[in-house]
């Protein structure tokens, strides 16, 4: 599919050093609108939605901001931790408001896995479907999100 203008204004957004030192994209070469194509379609075929998944993780987040920083339970399942670093990001996307800096840590004690996603990555996955590309040292698997969060399928 042909990348819009617009897509182009925020593929450079994204880039090493405009926002964050290590950008939004990795080593992924492709055009945004490809990338988010690719993420789309993995998240269909496992019968959910990004709104499923932003849902999800906007539950841990709220759940674990309790915690200052230390893991809490949530049940027999989870711990959650919730850090905050001091800042504010924009959104690659533009739009309005800023994103603070905040680290969520889910760990699914019953698969021995975790995962860790910002408030950012909240807002990229609820309003855009964009879990980061390829390479990216926060790229967060769709598949992984799903399976390690429990999201809810169709």
């Amino acid at each position: 599919m042909k990348q819009s203008p617009e897509y182009d204004h925020i593929q450079q957004q994204m880039q090493p050093g405009v926002i964050t030192l290590p950008g939004f994209l990795g080593h992924d070469k492709r055009n945004l609108i490809d990338i988010l194509i690719e993420d789309e379609g993995t998240v269909l075929r496992a019968d959910t939605s990004h709104q499923k998944i932003a849902e999800r993780m906007q539950y841990f987040r709220d759940a674990g901001v309790d915690g200052l920083g230390e893991f809490i339970t949530l049940d027999d399942t989870f711990d959650v931790r919730v850090d905050s670093v001091r800042g504010k990001l924009p959104s690659p996307f533009g739009g309005p408001g800023m994103f603070d800096k905040v680290n969520t840590t889910v760990v699914n004690k019953k698969l021995d896995k975790e995962i860790t996603f910002t408030d950012l990555h909240i807002h990229f996955v609820r309003d855009h479907g964009f879990y980061e590309g390829k390479g990216s040292p926060f790229r967060l698997e769709p598949l992984d999100l799903i399976h390690i969060l429990q999201v809810e399928t169709a």
